[in-house]
Parts: structure tokens; C-alpha cells; sequence
């Protein structure tokens, strides 16, 4: 398992919990660190998407939590 893959399972399982604004997410979750991207895997790989002001899971990041142990 590679670094970012448990940082993109708490990222996911925290947008899951309950809707959070665009605002919210790049407070907590945006790095300067180029080694930890968490934020721009998530929507690289399209497991969150930004809809207006908030930010959601997709069906893909859905997925990606349900192969997770």
C-alpha cells in the first residue's frame, strides 16, 4: 500500500460522513507537501467532485471505499 491510499481513504470517508463546502476541504485537506497530494489524487483518480460550492463523493470514490480493508 502506497502512502496516500490510507490519506485518500480518510478524505473519503470524511466526505462521506456529511456534505462539506469546497472552503472546508481545502482548509483541512490541501498540502504545500508534493509528497502527500491528497487532494488532487482524490480528484485525479475522480473520487470527490466539486458541484457549485461543495464537494462530493462520486460513484467511483464510493467504490474506491468499498474495495478498501
Amino acid at each position: 500500500m502506497d502512502t496516500l491510499t490510507p490519506l485518500i481513504r480518510d478524505l473519503l470517508e470524511w466526505l462521506r460522513r456529511e456534505p462539506r463546502t469546497h472552503a472546508d476541504v481545502m482548509e483541512v485537506w490541501r498540502t504545500s507537501c508534493p509528497r502527500l497530494p491528497v487532494w488532487e489524487e482524490a480528484t485525479d483518480n475522480g473520487y470527490v467532485a466539486r458541484r457549485g460550492t461543495r464537494v462530493e463523493l462520486t460513484d467511483r470514490g464510493r467504490a474506491f471505499l468499498e474495495r478498501q480493508p
